[in-house]
């Protein structure tokens, strides 16, 4: 059967379709290995090719065992090339926490300012959308993360900066990965996932007051202080560098 060597790109494209389409979102499970089998038409070593390609580029998380939290969930649409090869480039070679930390303190709180400056004011709805849906599920630690990383994509997508965009969805694994590892040591992940949500909340609720100064501190504080938290190494300065002569003061 000359073809069998790439029948896992076709569960990887259907996939992929149902993505683009809407039929899948994030947050969503996918069917278990045996159901994709039968319905595509591909043996279950195929299935499993197809979802390790689709976990090494972000787009879902799996987990063992059974119930609700077991199988492979989606936790992000498909991006461009750039993105796939930095998420690559990333799970390769990895980079310390503190150098995403600050990476991600200098990218977020400028898409935040960003946002928040914007005319028309963006909608944010995939934002949204996302947060509604965590609020409403009951998702393991592993799935929220990975779902948490999500949402502060969505904020650099929304801001049209394709060069931010790309370099948040090749850091995501990264960030992913380092939040996992921090969460290992909270006393509480209840009290910790709550109060990440409400600061998710309070984000959007500083954009959309097109205040650019309190979307910086509130993306900034946000970062900063589950780092802070979970005892994880942290940047030597995390000092916003201002790199407009007459913007407003950033960070805390």
């Amino acid at each position: 059967m000359p073809d069998e060597p790439r029948a896992w790109q076709v569960v990887l494209e259907s996939i992929e379709r149902d993505l683009l389409h809407g039929r899948l979102r994030p947050g969503d499970h996918l069917p278990g290995e045996r159901a994709l089998s039968a319905a595509l038409g591909v043996g279950r070593s195929s299935v499993r090719e197809a979802l390790r390609v689709l976990e090494v580029l972000g787009l879902i998380r799996t987990a063992t065992g059974s119930g609700p939290n077991s199988g492979a969930i989606i936790v992000a649409l498909p991006g461009g090339g750039m993105s796939a090869l930095l998420r690559l480039q990333v799970a390769a070679t990895g980079f310390a926490v503190a150098d995403i930390v600050k990476t991600r303190l200098v990218l977020e709180t400028a898409v935040a300012a960003d946002l928040a400056e914007a005319f028309p004011r963006p909608q944010l709805t995939a934002s949204v959308d996302l947060l509604n849906m965590m609020e409403s599920h009951p998702y393991s630690q592993a799935e929220f993360l990975a779902l948490d990383a999500q949402f502060h994509l969505t904020l650099a997508e929304a801001s049209g900066n394709q060069v931010i965009a790309a370099t948040m969805a090749g850091l995501r694994t990264s960030i992913e990965s380092y939040a996992r590892q921090g969460a290992a040591s909270l006393a509480s992940w209840s009290d910790t996932s709550a109060r990440l949500m409400r600061e998710h909340r309070g984000i959007l609720a500083a954009i959309g007051s097109g205040d650019a100064a309190l979307a910086r501190t509130t993306v900034h504080s946000h970062i900063s202080g589950y780092y802070a938290e979970t005892n994880l190494p942290s940047p030597r300065s995390t000092e916003i560098p201002n790199m407009v002569p007459d913007a407003a003061p950033r960070g805390p």
